[in-house]
């Protein structure tokens, strides 16, 4: 997969609580508001139970996509992490089904608006309205993720709201006689009716498609999933239980609107107007979060050449313009040509074979030992979690009869038939899967490797790396004088010697070994030669600057030796445990980031200082330099002990520049005027200090 640029990359503008009521909004549609009255036509009063048991194989799909998600932080979802675990035709197969997929379930949201509008206006026809909606959405997407994330976190709140009222106000109107029988049908039935409402729970997944847009995905996609699947299920029980205690058995029965049904009893006219606000609120999340997730499947394919090209068209504000408008003719296509109600129903099938996958892909990606493969989150369990997650959705489709698992099989048919016409000849590639069979190991796709190394890079180190604590504390060495990469490397060998015990020989030919069969990474005027030990506990760092420039040797994949173009300003040695291979991966993504950014060698060129080249590298939201002068903010840190000066938690003044010298920060150093003190922290208390400290902020 090539490299993208900048211009390329979708903007990373939504927060954990855009994603949570994208997830939220996806899943509470018709598994509440359309699907009780079914549910109980099958199950009676146990349906509740129903839809606890419809929630355990969902767990196992959520922890392998915000897994696979946080490894893996791409437009494309479910299709990127098949393609990148088990080769591009199974990719193809979940990409182009996926897409399918959510198009029908959007179709559906649209459709089902109709079921509680034509309570009030039966002689509206709903197809234009549905198709105006539609249009409506794509329009609200093609404003920027963000938007249509601002959009989704209003319907969502207004949603839960409604919901909010009609459970407290349900919960005194509650006739516990209909509760009786509740056991009187058999578990059969309870276990058929828990197939036919685990649609309720698909939407919960939805933002894994979304994770390339996401802020810090390591954290937030996890969290918002799982908030969001108990959102889902506390309104599913509670929501049903109060459906049960208030209306009888003949009003609940193959109901297409329940919830209006009971706050119409509850609330009169008035009720039934509230819940039928809130089904369209519902409705409407559904479909934009539809539009939202669904138009990044050929985003996605098209990067790859799965797709055409055209599909990788953006507008200046990184939207992906016409995979949207692409999507939206679908989804109209569908509401003129289909009756979406009746298809969305098959898709089920297919998104329970995909979610078995998934659990699959995290087995491969582990087993594949790729040391770049650091998810920021890991599921429990391992692997049982997903061996549980792999046959209990075939026991579900099982449930679910012949003509979804028809559907399925057709799904499958059409993607392969697209691979093959279309893009096997375009796609240079094959999954982690062939590093899991070393007898395959020529089929291995080292571009995959890479591929997560740029994750790594795009993701950031993390809290627990320290790696503004590396940086402050590595040694820097400032070379004026002209000089050979082995005599750099053997200086740097002597240092580390005298840090770590370790006999400075073989650092030194551990070093050059790895630079010579091409482990040393080279850009932009730098490198990073790095070696792993065995017998250390921490990472260590030794930064070089030569001002003339280093060329050195290096030998070519295909075999053949050849010098460094451009000649090296910057050597950045680091020394890492061997165990914790994911954290060494992290920080040489660092400050490779660092080293990419457009003006860093002019930057590290007329750099004044060890300081200033360490602030080179630190974490924008995480440092802060500050110069102490009289007439400044800065003015109350002159003549005060470090100890006593009241910091944020977690925060250190950490370098020190004092005359053209680095001080070393202890608790009774003692500021002084013209001091300039770099301090490293979180980025609340970063914050903090900015406020307290910088002139006009």
């Amino acid at each position: 997969m090539a490299i993208l640029s900048k211009k390329h990359q979708l903007k990373k503008s939504l927060s954990l609580f855009n994603i949570f009521t994208i997830a939220t909004g996806a899943t509470i549609a018709s598994g509440f508001f359309l699907l009780p009255g079914l549910a109980f036509a099958e199950a009676g009063p146990a349906m509740v139970l129903s839809y606890i048991i419809a929630a355990i194989p969902v767990i196992p799909a959520l922890y392998s996509k915000s897994e696979l998600a946080t490894a893996m932080p791409r437009a494309g979802g479910v299709y990127f992490f098949l393609d990148r675990s088990m080769g591009p035709m199974l990719g193809t197969i979940g990409g182009i089904g996926t897409w399918i997929a959510l198009i029908l379930k959007t179709s559906f949201a649209l459709v089902g608006i109709g079921a509680y509008l034509s309570l009030f206006f039966p002689d509206i026809t709903m197809l234009p309205i549905s198709i105006a909606f539609a249009i409506i959405f794509g329009i609200i997407n093609l404003l920027g993720a963000k938007k249509s994330g601002s959009f989704q976190s209003i319907l969502v709140v207004g949603l839960l709201l409604l919901l909010g009222w009609f459970s407290v106000t349900g919960s005194f109107h509650l006739n516990v006689n209909n509760f009786s029988g509740f056991w009187d049908g058999n578990f059969s039935s309870i276990f058929s009716t828990a197939g036919l409402v685990y649609v309720s729970y698909v939407g919960l997944s939805k933002i894994a498609s979304l994770s390339e847009e996401v802020k810090n995905p390591e954290k937030n996609i996890p969290k918002a999933m799982f908030l969001a699947f108990a959102t889902a299920l506390v309104i599913y029980v509670v929501g049903t239980i109060i459906l049960i205690g208030v209306l009888s058995a003949n009003e609940l029965q193959n109901n297409l609107s329940p919830i209006a049904s009971a706050a119409e009893i509850m609330a009169g006219k008035s009720g039934a107007v509230l819940m039928t606000i809130a089904a369209v609120f519902a409705f409407f999340s559904v479909a934009n979060a539809g539009i939202l997730s669904s138009s990044r499947y050929p985003l996605a394919m098209s990067r790859d050449h799965i797709f055409p090209a055209f599909f990788r068209s953006f507008t200046k504000g990184k939207v992906p313009i016409n995979a949207i408008l692409f999507t939206v003719v679908l989804v109209i296509s569908v509401l003129l040509l289909f009756n979406p109600i009746k298809i969305a129903k098959l898709a089920g099938a297919f998104q329970l074979l995909l979610f078995a996958l998934i659990s699959l892909a995290v087995i491969v990606m582990r087993e594949s030992k790729i040391e770049s493969y650091d998810p920021g989150f890991k599921s429990p369990l391992y692997p049982w979690m997903q061996i549980f997650g792999i046959i209990t959705p075939f026991w579900l489709i099982i449930e679910m009869g012949w003509l979804p698992t028809l559907f399925t099989i057709g799904l499958i048919v059409v993607s392969i038939g697209w691979y093959f016409y279309y893009a096997r000849d375009k796609v240079l590639r094959n999954g982690a899967i062939y590093h899991l069979f070393a007898r395959l190991g020529s089929r291995r796709f080292e571009g995959l490797d890479s591929d997560l190394r740029r994750f790594l890079k795009a993701k950031g180190v993390r809290d627990e790396d320290y790696f503004n604590h590396l940086v402050a504390e590595a040694r820097f060495i400032d070379l004026h004088q002209k000089t050979s990469f082995e005599e750099i490397t053997n200086r740097v060998s002597k240092e580390f010697s005298d840090i770590t015990k370790y006999d400075s020989e073989i650092l030194e030919k551990l070093f050059l070994d790895g630079t010579l069969i091409g482990a040393t990474p080279v850009s932009n005027g730098a490198a990073l030669p790095h070696v792993r030990l065995g017998d250390i506990d921490r990472s260590y760092l030794i930064v070089i600057r030569s001002g003339t420039g280093v060329k050195f040797e290096v030998d070519h994949f295909l075999g053949n030796r050849y010098v460094t173009q451009e000649p090296i300003f910057a050597f950045f040695f680091l020394l890492s445990p061997e165990g914790n291979p994911g954290k060494h991966l992290r920080i040489l993504a660092q400050i490779a980031s660092h080293v990419d950014s457009e003006m860093f060698l002019q930057k590290w060129k007329k750099a004044k200082n060890e300081q200033e080249i360490k602030e080179l590298l630190l974490r924008d939201d995480r440092y802060l330099a500050l110069e102490l002068k009289k007439d400044k903010k800065t003015e109350g840190l002159i003549n005060c002990e470090i100890k006593s000066i009241d910091l944020p938690e977690s925060t250190l003044i950490a370098i020190i520049h004092r005359d053209n010298e680095l001080v070393v920060p202890r608790g009774r150093t003692v500021l002084e005027e013209n001091d300039r003190i770099t301090i490293i922290s979180n980025p609340r208390g970063i914050e903090e200090l900015y406020q307290r400290y910088i002139e006009d902020f």
